[in-house]
């Protein structure tokens, strides 16, 4: 895939569900030739439901809609659910779908993590936005904050090869009928901005180490600023260390972290980062509100990165990822006031005054945390290494065995798991 800087694009920052659900669901209704879309969950709630209805009046109106999810973040889809999907004409794959050991989940390790669609071959979305209800202010205190954007102009030709062939490689024949849309190439899609742009994705085989490589450039290079708000944050030693080195310089590096974490362990690790950071000048805010989803940055003024990524072992050494990367003064410059006013009204600082005091055990387990992070990535090879596969989904039992007609290649966008 070109992982070279496009320019003349347009880039619509969307703010939780409430902007990203009406926007997503809008330009499917709106479709024409195809639908492709990537997501971790899909929950049978008023979300899944919606999307399942729009998905479901696209394919019967001859659109083709192709469909990747997770087998462990949309393990509970029920039959009728799948069923009713592929018998309208879409394309439902599943991501390393496994079944169950004693009740529990055994797919844990490698997720296809990304959230991705596009419109057309002409309009892409790509953030952190799964399509569950929780991502709405009327799911209550544990409603989620998080963000996406909408993206025209030709880096979606780079988005929109990409999911196809994630979810398409090694897919059986088509007949005459059943042709897919041709791909749009960059110099077909018309200008739609100013901005420019890079489509970066983690993998495990071919771009182990590109999105955090790219927040580690932005951080080198940054001379006033760098402001993460991220979900899941316990990064790599290399990450941290720019990090430190960054504040010592005299640039003005803050995190927005979980300060109400959906899981207490995210918490529990990202504090045992708090005064290594704190030491060198790094600012850290919790979001108090309800927890925080986001997976987003940006360096000075014209440097900002939206997707799926989350700054920790999963994302950065083993789950496929994607993120866009854009240098644009006017979008920068909004994600700046959106996230400073997460911090001047619902985040509180964490000082010095309010981190527990060094001890003996609080030094040895630094001691340790630091040795993991360093290794962390080469230790990732050693969980389990299966090769995961695509499987087309089906509701009927003698459907169900042709399910073991599964893609292991999934060459480029799905992976190999290679030792990372």
């Amino acid at each position: 895939m070109n992982r070279r800087w496009t320019s003349g694009n347009r880039f619509e920052l969307l703010e939780n569900g409430e902007q990203f659900f009406p926007a997503v669901f809008e330009a499917i209704r709106n479709a024409r030739t195809e639908v492709v879309l990537e997501t971790f969950i899909v929950f049978e709630d008023k979300v899944g439901r919606e999307l399942h209805a729009v998905l479901i009046d696209a394919a019967r109106r001859g659109v083709t809609v192709d469909v990747l999810v997770d087998g462990f973040g949309s393990s509970e889809l029920t039959p009728d659910f799948i069923g009713s999907l592929t018998s309208a004409g879409v394309r439902l794959r599943t991501f390393d779908p496994k079944p169950r050991f004693l009740g529990m989940r055994t797919n844990v390790f490698r997720r296809m993590h990304r959230k991705i669609v596009v419109i057309d071959g002409q309009l892409a979305f790509v953030g952190g936005i799964n399509y569950s209800a929780d991502h709405l202010m009327d799911f209550g205190p544990q409603a989620k904050q998080d963000y996406a954007v909408r993206v025209e102009g030709p880096i979606v030709a780079d988005i929109h090869a990409f999911a196809r062939s994630a979810i398409t490689t090694g897919d059986e024949p088509r007949r005459w009928f059943h042709r897919r849309p041709a791909v749009p190439r960059k110099h077909e899609l018309p200008r739609a901005g100013e901005s420019d742009a890079l489509f970066i994705t983690r993998d495990n085989r071919d771009h182990r180490t590109d999105i955090e490589r790219h927040y580690r450039i932005a951080i080198r290079a940054a001379r006033k600023e760098v402001l993460i708000a991220n979900a899941y944050f316990f990064p790599g030693y290399r990450l941290l260390k720019d990090m430190r080195k960054a504040a010592r310089r005299g640039v003005r590096v803050r995190l927005i972290l979980q300060g109400e974490p959906d899981m207490p362990i995210v918490k529990t690790a990202a504090a045992m980062l708090y005064d290594h950071l704190q030491r060198a000048g790094v600012e850290i805010h919790e979001y108090c509100a309800r927890p925080l989803h986001a997976k987003v940055a940006l360096a000075d003024d014209e440097w900002a990165t939206v997707g799926s990524s989350n700054l920790d072992p999963l994302s950065l050494s083993l789950n496929l990822e994607a993120n866009v990367v854009i240098r644009d003064r006017a979008f920068t410059q909004h994600l700046r006031s959106r996230l400073e006013e997460l911090i001047a009204t619902s985040c509180k600082q964490i000082t010095a005054e309010r981190l527990p005091r060094q001890n003996l055990l609080t030094l040895v387990r630094s001691f340790f945390v630091f040795h993991f992070l360093r290794r962390y990535p080469a230790w990732a090879g050693w969980l389990p290494a299966h090769v995961p596969v695509v499987v087309a989904p089906h509701s009927g039992d003698a459907a169900r065995q042709r399910d073991a007609q599964t893609m292991a290649g999934m060459a480029h966008a799905t992976e190999s798991t290679d030792t990372p």
